[in-house]
């Protein structure tokens, strides 16, 4: 009996420590709304996890709020899309090393109506200086991200300094921002990934895109072991090393949206 109590008790505890171990296989991803949004980690994540063995908890959050969780050293892995702060981050030490991932494009979104006639633009700070020049309700995300980032480098492009009634800072994701554009017939930026995902349209239609200024870039991050010697940083390199494979690069190119390719790879 004593002996079969034994082996019992060493299997319970040796079960145990599988699953304890199979708790720590997963990193925490601070990563973007668009990509999270648009559906892409719903389609790459599975194949990473099945390949590795490891999961992936993303907090998806704007571009420099994910900088603070990765800075405080309460994320293990960054995929962001603002190559010069994610330069700084290495610069700084934060992170040791960034590679390319994936690029889409920025486009203007507006009112079927297109007030501020953004359409007639040639150029992205010519539809900008329209936007403005109208005074048509235009909705910002104003949350830091990278698509809040690129979109205020597009303004002092165009000459502007966007305020009044007209410009609506929200603090919110690229969702509830295209929501709020949608509820009030306004403007709005974004990443192509999240509007061809987007739902909730109404009135709102796509009404400039093409310029080279609206690339858009996506980075993976590496962070600094010296600074946060706590984090899953073998495991976290097994994600960075996986998303600029073949295997992740195909896995990127293969996601698509009623048929539109949304991301596009470019690790080199």
């Amino acid at each position: 009996m004593k002996k079969t109590l034994n082996l019992v008790l060493a299997g319970v505890t040796a079960m145990g420590l599988a699953l304890s171990a199979h708790a720590e296989d997963y990193i925490t991803l601070a990563s973007t709304t668009s990509t999270e949004n648009s559906g892409l980690f719903d389609s790459i994540l599975p194949k990473f996890e099945e390949a590795s063995g490891i999961a992936v908890r993303v907090v998806a959050v704007g571009t420099g709020q994910a900088f603070e969780l990765a800075r405080r050293g309460d994320a293990d892995s960054l995929l962001v899309h603002d190559t010069a702060g994610e330069k700084r981050f290495v610069e700084n030490g934060y992170a040791t090393e960034r590679a390319d991932v994936m690029y889409n494009d920025f486009v203007l979104i507006g009112p079927e109506s297109d007030p501020a006639d953004v359409r007639s633009a040639k150029t992205a700070a010519e539809a900008f200086a329209a936007i403005a020049n109208a005074e048509a309700p235009f909705t910002s995300r104003g949350d830091d991200s990278g698509t809040n980032r690129a979109e205020l480098r597009l303004w002092e492009n165009a000459g502007v300094e966007p305020g009044g009634d007209w410009y609506r800072e929200l603090g919110s994701g690229m969702g509830p921002t295209l929501n709020t554009a949608a509820a009030m017939d306004a403007y709005v930026m974004s990443d192509r990934a999240t509007w061809v995902a987007f739902g909730n349209r109404q009135n709102l239609t796509l009404v400039f895109e093409g310029d080279d200024v609206l690339f858009n870039q996506y980075g993976s991050l590496l962070l600094s072991e010296e600074k946060h010697p706590h984090l899953k940083h073998g495991l976290a390199t097994k994600w960075h090393n996986w998303l600029i494979s073949e295997d992740g690069q195909r896995a990127i190119a293969d996601f698509k949206v009623n048929g539109e390719q949304l991301f596009f790879p470019n690790a080199k």
